[in-house]
């Protein structure tokens, strides 16, 4: 157990040190990953057109819909591990691991099936219009069929950062990207593949990271790796992967409900380019949410072992450095949002129309952005700790008991405008919430610490 490898550094090095060595690898990877989808909105905006941005809008409600059954399994069963790991239970640490491969391979193929059987009626309640339906389509038919491969991909790398290897999840979300970059232009411009192309680069960058994990899972030094007898599911496994997973699943799910009303609203009140607009808004300020994902994903392991081994001084350190250096990131998002948004859209496209939508959209949804970082962060540390039922309930407050209604409401009286508004009014409702049961939690531990 001491080699370089061992998760047991989670309980002696200095948190800030620790948070530093798997937050940064974590923050790296989630930006490269928010690159790795940026980069096929610019390619298509460019190269296809600003329809095509609108058709690659509305496939994120199905982006999202598939996160969420990948979330469920890969962070649940990540968290488990961290947990197991931090109690020394390294048999249960491998057997969950061994299911999590079984399950992240069943649900992956079962989602690709039924949406690519249901695919048109699905994009058109999604938003899709007879303009963008097309583009939409030619897009998820080759997502939805590689779709066991994303699953895989994102899942081994929940389990390599909570099996201490920060470093090389980062690489492997790196890879990825670097190789969706080099596929993009050859399958788009080089053969002409237009919107397909761009799916197809996904893909197949993706394969060439998968099998990359695989090789590191398949190394005999590896505490966590691939062997026989552990892919039999347990009934008790995937209770507890899905209970605790079911926070991040039920998040994503609802941001697939939102995506879905905000892409109806702004079609009714704005039309297609609106939609578009949204696309771009979205893939920019995304940027600034997976960089807390990512410094969320460093905290993790690190507040799952501690406490796991009831060392609740460092559950509390790693906290209190999660949350400044959250705020911090989400700020930098309302200022870039505030003052340079259209140097942000121009990278998109070159539109006039869809600028202009896209530039006033941007402000307004950053309004409240400098306390998002808080809420994010008071979320995740519930998941990261096994207290699911908090995780779930604040995953739940601004998407589905604020935004949604303030989505069905507003636009009532200020149309396109009122979808808008809609967010960061959810926004700044929500974080009231989250900062008291963050204050309720944080005196618990700190009596406990005593």
């Amino acid at each position: 157990m001491s080699n370089p490898t061992s998760p047991l550094d989670l309980g002696t090095l200095p948190v800030s040190k620790l948070l530093k060595q798997y937050a940064f690898p974590a923050i790296v990877a989630m930006t490269a990953s928010s690159l790795y989808n940026m980069v096929d909105s610019i390619f298509i905006g460019h190269g296809v057109g600003p329809l095509a941005i609108s058709g690659l809008a509305l496939t994120f409600p199905f982006m999202n819909l598939s996160a969420a059954f990948g979330a469920m399994v890969g962070i649940g069963a990540s968290t488990l591990i961290s947990v197991r790991l931090g109690q020394q239970d390294y048999k249960a640490a491998q057997d969950i691991f061994g299911n999590v491969v079984t399950l992240t391979l069943i649900l992956g193929v079962l989602f690709s099936i039924v949406a690519l059987v249901f695919l048109d009626p699905i994009l058109s309640f999604f938003g899709a219009s007879p303009a963008t339906l097309p583009y939409a389509r030619e897009y998820m038919e080759i997502i939805l069929l590689g779709n066991v491969v994303t699953h895989s991909f994102f899942t081994f790398n929940a389990i390599l950062r909570s099996t201490g290897h920060p470093q090389l999840a980062m690489n492997a979300t790196i890879m990825a990207v670097v190789g969706n970059t080099i596929l993009n232009p050859i399958f788009i411009y080089g053969m002409n593949m237009g919107i397909r192309g761009a799916a197809t680069a996904t893909i197949l960058a993706q394969i060439v990271s998968l099998l990359w994990q695989v090789s590191v899972f398949r190394r005999p030094k590896e505490l966590i790796q691939f062997k026989r007898g552990i892919y039999r599911l347990k009934k008790k496994i995937v209770k507890d992967t899905f209970a605790i997973g079911m926070s991040p699943f039920l998040m994503n799910s609802c941001a697939c409900l939102v995506v879905i009303l905000i892409n109806r609203g702004l079609g009714q009140y704005g039309g297609d380019l609106a939609i578009g607009a949204y696309g771009i808004v979205n893939r920019v300020l995304f940027i600034f949410i997976m960089i807390v994902i990512g410094l969320n994903q460093g905290m993790q392991p690190i507040a799952g072992y501690n406490y796991g081994s009831q060392d609740y001084h460092r559950v509390l350190k790693v906290l209190r450095y999660t949350l400044l250096w959250g705020t911090l990131i989400t700020t930098t998002g309302f200022l870039i949002g505030e003052l340079l948004p259209e140097l942000c859209v121009r990278a998109f496209t070159t539109d006039e129309e869809l600028t202009d939508i896209a530039v006033r959209g941007m402000r307004i949804v950053v309004i409240f952005y400098p306390l998002i970082g808080m809420q994010m962060v008071t979320t995740n540390f519930f998941q990261s700790i096994g207290q699911a039922s908090k995780s779930i309930f604040l995953s739940l407050t601004r998407q589905l008991l604020f935004l949604i209604p303030l989505l069905l409401t507003l636009p009532q009286f200020w149309g396109v405008k009122g979808v808008w508004l809609a967010m960061p009014i959810s926004d700044a409702i929500a974080c009231i919430v989250a900062g008291i049961m963050l204050i309720t939690a944080y005196r618990k531990f700190k009596k406990l610490a005593v």
